[in-house]
């Protein structure tokens, strides 16, 4: 067996009444990667896994698995792993009959089946509760067997639709972290499809950005971060969400611009790309800096809210007539009600023009 590989071709799925549920879908995954799909929730990536698993018609698009095209072929026949959001236990089985049973249709030897069984027991932490039914187990043990039967056949593609919606906040944590260790020691294909993008973030070697049906971008965690390609993909990621500013270009010579913002607030900026008469300015909370004094180029606002994370602060503004936000140090005294100016770290302003497109 060669390295697996997985290829994308134009897949569509247009349901009987002409919605298209995905739209023109072209990605890569390479053995060793851990791709994950975001979105909101009707966005086409639980369509997307459903039809790499076969249990999905592809409309029209290509499926290939190590140069072989896999549409037709059967999901049994795919040589995929498949763990579902409600763990798809067989409720009258005990763990290691759920763990042996995708074994037994392979028609395995019986004392190899118990040799795989305990081996990916241990793996997964559940070797003390192979003789109990799933009802008698926790969340976390549940899903660890659900991840278990998935592997346990050792196929070429991991799929996870949602894995963790239904772990507590905790036990999301530690299997997060479980599961890409897990990942890293099998060296398989994983796919895995959520909302949260803070799972994608932390999970992710590829994010792979949709909405309505439609990629957005395909990046690193720090590529989708740091350079979002539109303002959709901008304003979807980040856990303090992206602020943007409705500006006008005032004049701009070399690198520096005048520009003014929607309360008609004049401020100075740095801008290596050529602006257009109107744009959409955007920073990170993290990136715009807090202070009772005035700088020469910096907005006021007023605080709404803040809340306190123990290690920063987030501070919630008013300026014109929108709701802002921006991160401070703990020991930063901002009550509710302040007036603060805050000033644009210039190396981390993002441009878009009327469209939503980066403009670089």
């Amino acid at each position: 067996m060669g390295m697996a590989h997985l290829k994308l071709l134009n897949i569509e799925k247009i349901y009987p009444n002409g919605a298209k549920a995905v739209e023109n879908i072209s990605f890569e995954v390479a053995e060793g990667e851990f791709v994950v799909l975001v979105g909101p929730s009707g966005c086409g990536k639980t369509t997307i896994l459903r039809m790499i698993a076969g249990l999905e018609d592809i409309s029209s698009g290509e499926i290939h698995l190590d140069n072989k095209i896999i549409n037709n072929l059967p999901p049994k026949d795919r040589n995929i792993g498949m763990v579902f959001q409600n763990y798809a236990l067989y409720p009258h089985l005990t763990v290691f009959e759920n763990l042996a049973f995708p074994l037994q249709i392979q028609k395995i030897k019986k004392n190899q089946i118990k040799a795989n069984v305990e081996k990916i027991a241990e793996l997964l932490k559940i070797n003390d509760c192979l003789d109990k039914k799933p009802k008698e187990l926790s969340g976390g043990q549940r899903q660890r067997v659900a991840l278990g039967r998935a592997l346990i056949r050792q196929p070429r593609i991991l799929l996870f639709d949602e894995p963790l919606s239904n772990l507590d906040a905790k036990l999301r944590v530690e299997m997060r972290t479980e599961i890409t260790k897990l990942h890293r020691t099998l060296n398989s294909i994983s796919i895995y499809v959520t909302h949260d993008q803070i799972e994608a973030m932390t999970m992710a070697t590829k994010i792979i950005i949709l909405n309505n049906g439609k990629i957005q971008q395909i990046g690193t965690p720090d590529e989708i971060y740091n350079l979002p390609k539109n303002k959709f993909v901008a304003g979807f990621v980040g856990s303090a969400p992206i602020n943007f500013f409705d500006c006008k270009l005032i004049e701009q010579t070399n690198f520096l611009a005048s520009i003014a913002l929607t309360n008609g607030d004049i401020i100075n900026i740095q801008s290596k790309c050529k602006l257009p008469e109107k744009f959409t300015l955007a920073i990170r909370p993290e990136n715009l800096s807090v202070s009772h004094t005035l700088n020469s180029n910096s907005i006021k606002g007023k605080v709404v809210n803040i809340e306190n994370l123990g290690y920063e602060k987030n501070i919630y503004f008013e300026y014109g007539k929108s709701l802002y936000s921006c991160k401070t140090k703990i020991e930063n005294s901002i009550n509710i009600n302040d007036e603060i100016y805050l000033s644009f770290l210039e190396d981390k302003l993002l441009f878009y023009n009327e469209q939503g497109e980066l403009i670089d």
